[in-house]
């Protein structure tokens, strides 16, 4: 692995642990309990972002005279495609995890995310956007890219998605996050545009966000209305 690849790593995780100095630092300056880490995630995730995109400057503009990427066209295709292919993907998986395991659907971390933003809106812009692309290159750029030069398909892209589970800290749902490693790597193998599976990853957790902020609500009162008339239809019968 590039050393400059370690760097990006090294600002990942520290990004990731440097709510222990600036969530302290923000709660001495006034800011509201609740508000603490949404600001503090929003402030730390786009500096991270801004930071490993300035050492990748280089990279990316030599990216376009790679002769396998496939066009501009396939790309935004294959982006429509992935963004399917990723439900698909995350519904068999949560499929298996109810029936065979006993899983019940819903993550832990997912309802943390969505009630921070709750409390901090922009926090938005960090799970649906910023987030997907800072994982991306971290998990399919990078770690898988450097395996898959030295191991086959599944080896390089089962091994990145279990380190994608372990930094969610969701290991209940790992079978998930596994079908979504392989999902986004096959993404990237087949189009040599990293573009593609972060295109369908912000697709994914945008659609998360607005069901879940937006939609909840709505669909708690469909489902009271559904069992409220399967009661009337069932005492008819």
């Amino acid at each position: 692995m590039k050393k400059k690849y370690w760097w990006i790593i090294f600002i990942y995780i520290a990004m990731q642990f440097s709510g222990f100095l600036g969530i302290p630092l923000l709660n001495e300056l006034g800011v509201p309990e609740k508000q603490l880490f949404g600001m503090w995630g929003t402030i730390s995730f786009i500096a991270a972002l801004v930071i490993i995109l300035y050492m990748l400057i280089p990279e990316m503009r030599s990216r376009h005279r790679d002769s396998e990427r496939v066009s501009k066209g396939s790309a935004v295709l294959w982006s429509i495609i992935g963004i399917f292919m990723a439900y698909a993907a995350q519904i068999i998986a949560s499929l298996i995890e109810m029936n065979v395991f006993g899983i019940q659907p819903g993550s832990e971390n997912t309802e943390m995310l969505v009630e921070i933003v709750k409390d901090v809106k922009y926090f938005m812009i960090v799970t649906a956007i910023v987030g997907p692309i800072l994982e991306e290159i971290i998990f399919r750029k990078i770690i898988f890219g450097s395996l898959h030069k030295r191991f086959n398909f599944f080896v390089s892209a089962l091994i990145s998605s279990l380190i994608f589970a372990a930094v969610h800290a969701d290991f209940t749902h790992l079978l998930i996050y596994t079908a979504m490693g392989f999902t986004f790597a096959y993404l990237y193998v087949r189009t040599k545009r990293l573009l593609v599976p972060i295109a369908a990853h912000v697709a994914m957790n945008t659609l998360v966000l607005i069901v879940q902020i937006f939609l909840a609500d709505k669909i708690k009162e469909m489902e009271k209305q559904l069992e409220t008339a399967q009661l009337i239809i069932g005492g008819l019968l």
